[in-house]
């Protein structure tokens, strides 16, 4: 099969002179492969928030548990991320960009057939090995084959796949829901998986590093068991089969296992000669703080972002389309901000479009703090615009800062882990802010069933006028139209907690975005050269690289 495959690969080369490395054509067509994985990647990443309510439904589960859909795959792709410079030098980059894209459709596959949330949480995972390698390796390959002087429009021109499945995620996920069944958000990838395999195997030509360093195998597994275990003791700390809460001997040994694995970490990355994190990187001043932003970031955004679907649907009634669209001008927004960021960097330096940025997302996440079960609109609308608007002003500036004064050798490293570190920021987020939402809805429920006496003149007049109308709607007998209009009471009851309960978890996520303002103030001031000095400094292909890495 490989010997056939082979010999057609070498047939069609010979007669296709475009697929020849070296003709002008070559370096685009490698750009429209990789860029298939690439959207293919990120559009699942937001496809499948839109589900949620719809998850939750199905499987019969709850927030805290519904949520390990998202953290499983963030963690598994922050994990790959820091994996995917060895493999590729180790396996060759055509290689393990086919493996990526791969595993990444077997596991939409999969996660079709899944028949409980475990399933399908298993499946992400294996969607998320995939995910994680698709867009470093895609990045590497596009760096490869353009020469300097295009780089960065061919880089730019694959980051745009990035944004367009940000927009168009949500809104082509729920019209699948409304249309057809949630089996289909991972259905769809599986097409575009195998004609980017197909497309990818026939154009990609292989590149293997001449010397490959050895793999930090005890660094990697410590690290994936530092970050598992503590997000398990995260999110399982007011877990509905938990119940001894944060004293239960599975939370405190998660704790401990989580302890005992990053001193691990720490003493193999401080002490091998091939660290799978280079953690010397954080002396560098601009770049430990700039990770501290993005992680910030990644916690209070992504954490609190995911929570947005569940209200529309289960709040408002929003169909998963309509909840869909209210995302769909965010990645509009962030395509028309980026060039103004850049314009804001060249004068100001880099803390202004980003401060700005992080301004507008914490004043957009705390305009969501008074969301109700009345909410218009405008009022839900206006905040995602105001988002985008900030989002489109903080990635492209805070990377450059994180990377001005890095080597050259180091910039792959570098870059790799700004990505590996919003990924886990995001990934954390989700966990600790789905857990903080199910201990509020608890809180209160219970503060709003203490303040509801059934023995009180106002119930008993409000369960009468309910049971009035469940019996003139439904039938039935006047006991059974009052049990009616009490089960709507304790009904509304619960929605009132749910919303109130979603309102503290935005107000938390907009004061740990405000919060990662302060590191920005204390970064040092970089402006960007002139164009021209920029393009003959040396190692500044190396930068335009990098930050196009931590923009997708």
């Amino acid at each position: 099969m490989q010997r056939a495959l082979t010999s057609f690969r070498d047939r069609l080369v010979e007669t296709t002179p475009a697929l020849t490395p070296g003709n002008a054509v070559y370096p685009w067509l490698v750009l429209i492969a990789t860029s298939i994985g690439t959207f293919m990647a990120v559009l699942d990443g937001t496809i499948v928030n839109i589900a949620l309510a719809k998850l939750e439904t199905v499987f019969g589960v709850s927030t805290d548990e519904v949520q390990w859909v998202i953290t499983g795959y963030m963690l598994v792709f922050g994990v790959m991320l820091a994996a995917s410079g060895w493999l590729s030098d180790r396996f060759g980059q055509k290689t393990i960009f086919l493996l990526s894209l791969v595993l990444f459709t077997l596991g939409s596959f999969l996660c079709s057939l899944s028949w409980n949330i475990t399933s399908l949480i298993f499946f992400r995972v294996v969607q998320g090995a995939g995910g994680g390698l698709i867009q470093p390796v895609g990045m590497a390959i596009i760096t490869r084959e353009f020469p300097k002087e295009k780089r960065g429009l061919a880089l730019g021109i694959w980051a745009i796949s990035s944004s367009a499945s940000i927009s168009l995620g949500p809104t082509a996920g729920g019209w699948l829901i409304d249309n057809f069944s949630w089996h289909t958000i991972f259905d769809v990838n599986v097409p575009i998986g195998i004609v980017g395999v197909a497309v990818s195997y026939l154009i990609l030509r292989e590149r293997r590093a001449e010397e490959s360093r050895e793999f930090d195998l005890l660094g990697f597994v410590s690290m994936s068991v530092f970050l598992i275990s503590l997000l398990l003791g995260l999110s399982d700390g007011n877990a509905s089969w938990n119940a001894d809460g944060w004293h239960s001997p599975f939370i405190l040994g998660c704790f401990v296992l989580s302890g005992a694995a990053l001193v691990v970490f720490l003493v193999t990355e401080f002490t091998t000669d091939h660290p799978l994190v280079d953690l010397s990187l954080f002396k560098n001043y601009d770049f430990a703080l700039s990770n501290i932003v993005l992680f910030l970031f990644g916690l209070g955004m992504f954490g609190s972002i995911f929570l947005q679907p569940l209200y529309l649907q289960e709040a408002l009634g929003y169909t998963p389309l309509q909840a869909g669209l209210v995302t769909l001008p965010m990645g509009l927004l962030v395509a028309m901000t980026s060039p103004l960021a850049g314009t804001l960097t060249d004068r100001f330096g880099g803390k202004v479009p980003v401060a700005l940025g992080l301004l507008l997302m914490a004043a957009s996440l705390y305009e969501y703090r008074f969301l109700s079960l009345l909410s218009e609109r405008a009022q839900i609308l206006i905040p995602v615009y105001i988002r985008g608007l900030g989002m489109g002003l903080i990635f492209s500036p805070i990377s450059a800062v994180a990377i001005s004064e890095i080597p050259g050798n180091k910039m792959a490293q570098a870059s790799g882990l700004i990505n590996v570190l919003r990924q886990i920021g995001g990934s954390f987020g989700v966990a600790i802010l789905s857990t903080l939402f199910t201990r509020r809805v608890i809180f209160h429920a219970d503060t709003f069933g203490q303040a509801m006496s059934s023995s009180s003149p106002t119930f008993r007049e409000v369960a009468s006028h309910l049971a009035t109308f469940a019996t003139q709607a439904t039938g039935g007998t006047v006991a059974a139209g009052l049990s009616k209009g009490e089960s709507l009471i304790v009904n509304y009851v619960e929605k009132q907690a749910f919303v109130a309960a979603i309102d503290d978890v935005f107000l938390v996520a907009a004061a740990v975005v405000a919060v990662s303002i302060i590191p920005v103030l204390l970064l040092r001031n970089h402006r960007r050269p002139a164009r021209g000095a920029l393009g003959a400094a040396e190692g500044s292909s190396g930068r335009e690289r990098a930050v196009a890495t931590v923009i997708d």
